[in-house]
């Protein structure tokens, strides 16, 4: 089955806080789950990101036991709530639903109803570590415009909102595994997306993910799908990053020019070594290492080059494969040596 009835959406820990949020403390990271399949891409996430203009929408009406919830991280105080549900047009309000809130994420208590489409409330004494709306049994698909918070700490909103809809139809055995890496790749996604910025650009809201028997390799991305082999990941579980450097390649969203692939994978590895999983990158070898190695040895060629010239260097060299302007004279530009005074003086630094 294509949509993981309860895939749960994590937030990773953003630079900007959410409406109302306090500022100078930690942030504490958001999350959103919920039993009601996603209509098309106005995904969970669409919920909390400060803006009234977009929205979860659900792909089919409520029953009376579905929910949309919020978790937190960490127990917030919540100095205040407003809850607005309904698309700009007006359908798809929950008009006699309620709002609850949790201590513990598990037993839940009503801290208000709604109201023509609105909830409101607030709990300043007792920290709350989950907010849930409950829209009771409805006639139409309802839709969750926007959750408005006022806590002691701030709770940032989603900035790259995304959902990852994972198929584990060819290992059914595999499918909690799936919907956790899913879960993972959600958290990195912010990180990917600020390291890759670039004007204009806007990354993809829906991944699609499929564990599939016939593919032989480790996985593969194509445009904003991902596939992984069920006989590399039913015996390498633990190699998550895998699937974090194929939504790298989601992100990296080439389409036509000039790219060798070295940098390609290499921006990748970057990532996935240098800023998901720092400190498991491995020894490089300064016998055979060469700049075009590509994965790990091209991404320890680029964080050199991030850590002597330009901290923002893997950035321009994505926007420029992205934009279809990239060339290898654009090492010098940036740097002021070419490829070979590049890799000569990098490979001495990895002598012992």
């Amino acid at each position: 089955m294509l949509f993981a009835m309860r895939l749960l959406v994590i937030g990773a820990i953003l630079l900007v806080t959410g409406p109302g949020s306090t500022r100078g403390q930690e942030p504490v990271a958001a999350a959103v789950e919920t039993t009601m399949a996603t209509h098309g891409d106005e995904i969970r996430q669409l919920a909390y990101d400060g803006r009234m203009a977009t929205f979860f929408a659900a792909e089919k009406p409520a029953s009376a036991d579905d929910h949309f919830t919020m978790v937190f991280e960490k127990p917030v105080i919540v100095k205040s709530i407003v809850v607005t549900t309904g698309r700009p047009d007006g359908t798809g309000k929950v008009d006699e639903g309620a709002l609850e809130i949790s201590a513990d994420g598990k037993m839940f208590r009503k801290l208000a109803d709604f109201k023509d489409g609105i909830a409101r409330g607030e709990e300043r004494k007792e920290p709350v570590r989950a907010i849930r709306i409950r829209p009771g049994a409805t006639t139409a698909p309802i839709a969750i415009r926007e959750m408005a918070l006022v806590t002691d700490r701030p709770v940032p909103v989603f900035r790259y909102p995304v959902e990852f809809v994972v198929d584990t139809t060819d290992a059914p055995e595999l499918k909690e595994w799936a919907e956790d890496v899913a879960r993972t790749c959600e958290r990195a996604y912010p990180i990917i997306n600020d390291e890759l910025a670039s004007d204009g650009f806007m990354p993809p809201r829906v991944i699609r993910m499929t564990i599939s028997k016939s593919y032989r390799g480790v996985a593969a991305t194509g445009g904003d799908r991902i596939v992984g082999s069920v006989d590399y990941f039913k015996n390498h579980r633990k190699d998550v990053g895998a699937m974090v450097h194929e939504t790298v390649h989601v992100v990296q969203s080439y389409r036509r020019g000039k790219r060798p692939g070295w940098l390609v994978e290499g921006v990748s590895d970057y990532i996935r070594f240098f800023r998901y999983e720092p400190g498991h990158l491995g020894r490089i070898d300064p016998r055979t290492a060469h700049h075009d190695g590509g994965y790990r040895v091209s991404a320890a060629f680029l964080a050199y080059l991030t850590a002597k010239y330009d901290p923002e260097i893997v950035r321009k060299l994505n926007a420029a494969m992205r934009e279809a302007r990239y060339e290898e004279g654009l090492f010098e530009k940036l740097t002021g040596k070419d490829l070979k005074e590049l890799d000569d003086e990098w490979r001495a630094t990895l002598q012992p």
